[in-house]
């Protein structure tokens, strides 16, 4: 027997399944995250329901939020189970579970309603998971693209806006207007230097609308960067089965994650804080590096496993880290050209965090895999993967590896596997980077010239004969065999 989840049912949940320590009725909001999914709620969520079940920060409790179609059927299945989530968390040594109170309600998902909430006076800290291509970035000028479509929409219906960014800057004005103070914007996203990344959408912005109201924006609202890290995989049939035969909970949105989680910020808080350094989040005041280290050694690193190991057929994580090519050229590729490329950070030993990543990636028990860790391409290689490319060449360093890896992805992209299998390519712009990978058969540079992935990058000379040299090689004797004489290339 299984019992539906709801603030009703706590009190009878199994013993061994962890529950809040609080009264969950004394908790008010005072943050609103925009894009819940399974990450904030493995992550941010979590560290919140461990500081309220010390007894502090009641005043800090999350509001969910958002405006795509997915997030109202996030929010009605949510709010059918009182906005409480079971986390389990895959330990390989025993599965442990636990019940998340930290969210207490979800804004309808529509703009005028998300905005209203964003203004009013008690919301503090406006959080994002937006994934890494939310951010309207340019890849040829890095900078915030003011000339994108659904941007120009936004700044020519300032009332009625639809993306977040738009959103955020329609609350920030009536708060302006109300004289309620501004709020924080955090992102939790995944891409270098977030903070910055967030702050130039919202007053890139404001300022075409109003350059008086980006002048305030820019004035009164924190931006802080942050580094987050929690593997998180999709929820299918296959999680919910495992928490109601295992737990005998009934959760249509249950989270799987692995049993590690980190969080730095910078303590950069224009309307205050809840006290995460009680509950492990650590404040600093440069998170950049410790941003570089995670996307290149960890999400660069999932990169490397995914393409090789998605034309090879394999479909889980773990899987791909039994086999030994594969396995062999992401510890090649750390050690040669990625972990070379991230400045040093005192007192942390790269090596140790690249095998604590081994040790995460082959964790049997998460069930990760290789079709999550390929999507999205397009926004994830111009950040986990490019950067790091610009920088060996710069500095005159061997770009062997990585110009594999994005062989590899191209490969990848023409839409089958080694065994002529289709590969359904999971990316907004799917239909060119198929067309594209297509034409780099004959001519392999065809691939490079995607100017929103690769921007100048895709003209330097240095990184178009590596590029051109491996794609040759993946097509003509296969994956493994260029795997083997990459990594017989010592």
């Amino acid at each position: 027997m299984t019992l539906k989840l709801s603030d009703h049912s706590l009190s009878q949940l199994p013993e061994t399944v962890g529950q809040p320590k609080y009264d969950r009725s004394k908790l008010s909001p005072g943050i609103i995250h925009i894009g819940v999914g399974n990450f904030h709620r493995a992550h941010q969520a979590i560290y919140l329901d461990e500081l309220f079940s010390e007894g502090s920060s009641y005043d800090w409790a999350v509001i969910g939020g958002g405006v795509r179609i997915t997030d109202r059927a996030m929010r009605d299945d949510l709010a059918a189970q009182d906005y409480l989530t079971t986390v389990v968390e895959l330990d390989p040594t025993g599965l442990k579970a636990r019940v998340c109170g930290s969210m207490i309600g979800f804004v309808e998902p529509e703009s005028s309603s998300l905005i209203e909430a964003l203004a009013a006076p008690h919301i503090r800290i406006v959080s994002l998971t937006i994934t890494e291509g939310g951010y309207y970035i340019d890849a040829k000028t890095g900078d915030f693209d003011v000339g994108h479509a659904d941007v120009i929409a936004d700044i020519e219906n300032p009332n009625t806006p639809a993306t977040v960014f738009g959103i955020i800057v329609a609350a920030l004005a009536r708060r302006r207007e109300m004289g309620a103070g501004a709020f924080t914007v955090m992102s939790c996203d995944n891409l270098p230097g977030n903070g910055h990344a967030a702050q130039n959408a919202v007053v890139g912005v404001a300022k075409a609308i109003s350059p008086d109201l980006g002048a305030w924006i820019e004035e009164n609202v924190s931006f802080p960067n942050g580094m987050v890290d929690c593997i998180t995989p999709a929820t299918s049939d296959r999680e919910r089965k495992l928490v109601s035969e295992t737990f005998g909970i009934e959760d249509t949105r249950p989270v799987i994650c692995e049993p590690f989680r980190q969080w730095v910020l910078e303590d950069k808080f224009v309307a205050g804080r809840p006290a995460l350094e009680k509950v492990g989040v650590e404040f600093i005041p440069d998170v950049a590096p410790y941003e570089l280290m995670k996307l290149r050694i960890l999400n660069g690193g999932h990169a490397a496993i995914a393409y090789p190991a998605a034309l090879l057929g394999i479909d889980l994580v773990h899987d791909s880290m039994s086999d030994p090519e594969v396995c062999g050229y992401l510890k090649k590729l750390e050690y040669d050209e990625i972990i070379p490329a991230v400045p040093e950070i005192s007192g942390v030993d790269f090596s140790q965090y690249f095998s604590l990543v081994e040790k995460r990636f082959s964790n049997s028990a998460v069930g990760d895999t290789i079709p999550r860790l390929c999507q999205d391409g397009s926004n994830r290689q111009p950040k986990f993967i490019l950067p790091i490319i610009s920088d060996r060449i710069a500095a005159g360093h061997s770009i062997q590896g990585l110009a594999l890896e994005v062989a590899f992805w191209c490969r990848y992209c023409a839409g089958t596997n080694e065994a002529g299998h289709s590969i359904e390519i999971d990316d907004p712009i799917a239909s060119d980077l198929m067309e594209h990978a297509l034409r780099a058969r004959i001519n392999p540079t065809a691939f490079l010239e995607l100017d929103s992935v690769f921007g100048p990058l895709g003209q330097n000379d240095t990184f178009r004969e590596a590029f051109t040299s491996a794609l040759a090689r993946v097509w003509s004797d296969g994956v493994r065999a260029t795997l083997n004489a990459y990594l017989d290339n010592s």
